[in-house]
């Protein structure tokens, strides 16, 4: 049995450096100790941020690194890829929702969302619930 993820509970991105609270815009109705209960459909998005991203596939990691090292776009990617690389802010590019949710708590038609599940960034980033408010309540 896992937890279910309520508005503020929070994210953490394999590849970013800071926690970011999660925002439950999916749905208006169904609390779980007093805070919006998350469903699959509340991917992160801006203005959601882990702080500074250091995924070598994100091409704003590949841009800072040209930057930084004054070489071009194709040697900063190559350099990128082999751990030479220059953070940059993070802005989640998430283009499916969070997997698997809880298969038999429907909330306003959608899977709940609970501690479990996972979230792919486009990137190559996996954004995981690491601490939920809604610690004493237990969803499949």
């Amino acid at each position: 049995m896992g937890n279910p993820s309520v508005m503020t509970a929070l994210c953490q991105c394999t590849f970013g450096v800071a926690p970011a609270p999660l925002t439950v815009t999916s749905q208006m109705t169904v609390l779980a100790q007093n805070n919006l209960m998350g469903t699959i459909m509340d991917m992160p998005k801006p203005p959601m941020t882990f702080g500074l991203c250091s995924c070598s596939n994100n091409p704003a990691v590949i841009a800072a690194t040209a930057l930084a090292l004054r070489v071009p776009l194709e040697v900063a990617a190559t350099l990128a890829k082999m751990g030479i690389l220059t953070p940059a802010p993070c802005i989640p590019a998430c283009a499916a929702p969070w997997a698997p949710g809880s298969p038999t708590v429907i909330v306003g038609g959608k899977p709940a969302l609970n501690n479990s599940s996972k979230c792919m960034c486009s990137y190559g980033g996996v954004i995981s619930v690491t601490m939920t408010p809604a610690m004493t309540v237990n969803i499949p």
